[in-house]
């Protein structure tokens, strides 16, 4: 599952992931986000994934990313900070932000709330 709310006082989109994650959760996320107009168009994000268990091949990976891409059309730019503690999640994390380098996407890791907020307060 997969909720999601916009944080007004802070100014991002502060989503949690919680239990089994699958390719068609993050995809449909996306695709939320890509058709949602109310956003900024310079929108912030705070994925939290430490209640996750995602359950991803490589070829997800690729294929959120791909999902990501056609979100970014609708948008000057995107910032997601993920946070996340298990070495699975991290690992999933580090290798999708290999695959989604563009200029209108900037991605980081970390393993608290407060880091992720103070990084996304700083872009």
């Amino acid at each position: 599952m997969i909720d999601c709310k916009f944080n007004v006082e802070l100014d991002f989109s502060d989503s949690k992931f919680e239990e089994d994650i699958i390719k068609k959760d993050i995809v449909e996320y996306i695709n939320a986000t890509r058709l949602n107009k109310t956003y900024p168009r310079k929108l912030k994000i705070l994925s939290d994934t430490t209640k996750a268990n995602m359950i991803l091949t490589t070829e997800d990976l690729e294929a959120i990313v791909q999902a990501n891409l056609k979100s970014l059309q609708q948008y000057d730019y995107i910032i997601d900070a993920i946070i996340t503690e298990r070495p699975k999640e991290t690992a999933y994390s580090l290798l999708y932000k290999k695959l989604s380098t563009t200029n209108k996407y900037r991605f980081d890791v970390f393993s608290t709330r407060e880091a992720a907020i103070e990084w996304l307060t700083l872009q």
